[in-house]
């Protein structure tokens, strides 16, 4: 069986990092399947999906990395073409990924006691984000 469910939120842009977890177990429990995968993918092309221990240290060591990887105020080519000024997001987005899969048994994620499944909006503006959650299981 394969059960499609959406979660929309809204986010702040800047790294704003939320947790998906809460409202992934709850597509799961309606879901009525007991054992199977979650998939989830966020729509756009500035946000991307993992799993980190969300506290507060963790997360922005998270974000310190990124701007090292990719600093807000390089130059980016995605800037010259469009005149935007979120080539630092793309590229952001591109490395960590728009998709996550997550296993559950018994009805339950199999996420480890301290991981959590975020979302990191990279946009350098709020928007309203929109994640697909596909549940395959029985």
């Amino acid at each position: 069986m394969v059960i499609s469910k959406k979660l929309t939120l809204n986010t702040h842009g800047h790294g704003h990092t939320v947790d998906l977890t809460p409202g992934v177990e709850r597509a799961v429990k309606e879901s009525g399947t007991t054992s199977g995968v979650v998939t989830l993918f966020v729509v756009g092309s500035t946000a991307a999906l993992t799993t980190i221990e969300y506290e507060e240290g963790a997360v922005a060591d998270l974000g310190r990395v990124f701007e090292s990887i990719a600093p807000r105020d390089a130059e980016y080519e995605h800037h010259l073409r469009w005149g935007d000024d979120n080539g630092h997001s793309h590229v952001r987005a591109a490395l960590l990924g728009p998709s996550l899969s997550v296993p559950f048994v018994g009805g339950r994620l199999t996420l480890g006691t301290w991981q959590q499944i975020i979302l990191i909006d990279f946009d350098t503006r709020p928007r309203q984000r929109e994640v697909v959650a596909q549940i395959v299981g029985e």
